[in-house]
Formats: structure tokens, C-alpha cells, sequence
């Protein structure tokens, strides 16, 4: 990891999550953040499912994608942000259980683009079962109108 004074990272990614109405609407906590890892958890909820009753594809993209994300911010300085500019996502297992924790980690942070891997697992009775991967790439925005930290 480089040594980048990312400063107090854990409120400025507590203030972002609240700011993300689309985790909201789907449940989702922050529940882990250290430096180059973050993990999201969510319950099961009937309306995210698709039509066999498992978690559709979409909310598992939507919580990797925010989990790599804010893994992204743990690494970069105070007065950067970053969007993904791409990501590649491969569904393992259908996504059936009580809860579903989703973890990314830096993989290499950079001065420009960071990438972070993240791994996506429903939980139940029994052993967290692993049921998508993601690779997500991003970029660091500085002084850009419309996006801050």
C-alpha cells in the first residue's frame, strides 16, 4: 500500500454511505471498515429477489460495486473521491439466505486508478456460502464540479 494520509477515512466514508439513497432502499449496513477493506451487509428482503426468489444480480452489483468503492476512499487523500469505471462480476452460486455479506479489498492502490477485488457470500445456518466475485476499477476525481469526498 502506498502511504497516502488518507485522514479520519471512516467518517468520510460513514457521511458518503448515508448519503446513498440506492443502499438505503435496498437495506444495506455498513458493518466494516479498515484501511483497504470495507464490508456491507444486508438481510434477505422478497423485493430484491428476482423471479426464482434469490437475490437478483443487480443488488449483488450495486453492494460489491459500493464496497469496492469505499475501499477506494480508505487509500486516497482527504480531498479526493472516485467512481468506478468498470467492473466485472461473476455470479458463483444463487444468491439464497438470511443475510448477505459483501467484502472488498485493495488489490493495488494507485495514484490514479485503484483496483479492489470483492467477494460477495450469503449466510444461513451453516458456513457463509461464497455467491459472486467482483474486480472493480476506479479512478480518483480531484477538483471536479459536482464530486466531492
Amino acid at each position: 500500500m502506498t502511504d497516502i494520509d488518507s485522514g479520519d477515512f471512516r467518517d468520510r466514508i460513514q457521511t458518503n454511505f448515508a448519503r446513498q439513497a440506492a443502499l438505503h432502499t435496498i437495506g444495506a449496513e455498513l458493518t466494516r471498515v479498515e484501511r483497504a477493506i470495507v464490508e456491507i451487509e444486508l438481510p434477505f428482503d422478497v423485493k430484491l429477489t428476482q423471479q426464482h426468489g434469490i437475490l437478483h444480480a443487480g443488488i449483488i452489483s450495486a453492494a460489491l460495486d459500493s464496497a469496492c468503492g469505499f475501499a477506494a476512499y480508505t487509500v486516497i487523500d482527504p480531498d479526493a473521491s472516485v467512481l468506478t469505471i468498470e467492473f466485472k462480476v461473476n455470479l458463483l452460486s444463487p444468491g439464497r439466505g438470511e443475510r448477505f455479506l459483501f467484502r472488498s479489498e485493495i488489490t493495488k492502490p494507485g495514484s490514479n486508478i485503484i483496483v479492489a477485488d470483492g467477494r460477495g457470500y450469503a449466510i444461513s445456518d451453516g458456513p457463509a456460502k461464497l455467491i459472486a466475485s467482483m474486480t472493480s476499477t476506479m479512478m480518483i476525481i480531484r477538483g471536479r464540479e459536482g464530486i466531492t469526498g
